[in-house]
């Protein structure tokens, strides 16, 4: 069963918001929900009202989304939904298509991509929204991350032992600054096409990167409201402080 909530802005609200957090039970192990939260509270500070839902298996899908938000989980949490991702796949593969734009990290990266093969062997089809393939090995990628994107240097954590490589012409969602990313091999982090990011930074990795947040917001406040988004003046100093520490540190002073 779903679960909604409302977050009213302080003020007189510009519009509403919706905001879907995918599988917030089985594919949230990492602390993800923290993007969600993070996703709202800005909203509200933007001066919006945010719908909050949360997703479970079975339940009815809101296809009238403004942004999607999916997390991270073990094998067992992605076979878990499966047969729902296989439900609702064509909806979220049109909305995707039609620019929504979608925030998805680890595990459900890996499943928005073309399939993921366990080290069992087991195959999990993907959705096909992103163009990567992941395969699951016995080394695992642990540690702190930065990536170079469009928005600048993006800071995270991750944990994953899947090897995600790019089809030809795949967009990464950033170059790897340091860490190892996709595959530790390439030098590629995550993927994007069109408004949809796949990513392996955990962190969680807005509340470090408001930056992010605030691109995501922007395209899902159009949609919402039939017109160009009206931001709020925001300061983030101990965003800035804390992603400045960490990119400092990883790969030394830019």
């Amino acid at each position: 069963m779903s679960t909604t909530e409302l977050l009213a802005p302080d003020g007189p609200s510009k519009g509403t918001i919706t905001l879907v957090h995918l599988y917030p039970r089985e594919m949230s192990i990492y602390g993800d929900r923290g993007n969600t939260h993070a996703l709202a509270s800005r909203i509200r500070r933007h001066g919006y009202t945010a719908e909050v839902v949360l997703h479970d298996p079975g339940s009815p899908f809101r296809d009238d989304a403004h942004l999607l938000m999916g997390g991270g989980g073990q094998d067992s949490g992605q076979a878990r939904v499966e047969a729902d991702l296989e439900a609702v796949g064509p909806t979220l593969a049109s909305m995707a298509a039609d620019g929504v734009p979608m925030l998805m990290i680890c595990g459900m990266y890996q499943l928005f991509g073309n399939s993921f093969h366990t080290v069992t062997g087991q195959e999990l089809p993907g959705l096909g929204i992103l163009d990567v393939t992941t395969r699951g090995n016995d080394k695992r990628m642990v540690g702190p991350v930065c990536v170079e994107t469009e928005w600048g240097p993006v800071v995270g954590y991750e944990n994953h032992s899947g090897s995600t490589v790019l089809g030809e012409g795949q967009q990464p969602f950033g170059r790897v600054l340091a860490g190892y990313g996709n595959n530790g091999e390439d030098g590629t982090e995550g993927a994007r096409t069109r408004n949809v990011i796949g990513t392996y930074l955990h962190g969680p990795l807005l509340p470090a990167n408001p930056m992010v947040s605030d691109a995501l917001i922007a395209v899902a406040a159009e949609r919402a409201t039939g017109g160009p988004f009206e931001p709020e003046p925001m300061s983030d100093p101990l965003a800035d402080e804390a992603r400045g520490r960490q990119v400092r540190r990883l790969v030394g002073t830019r």
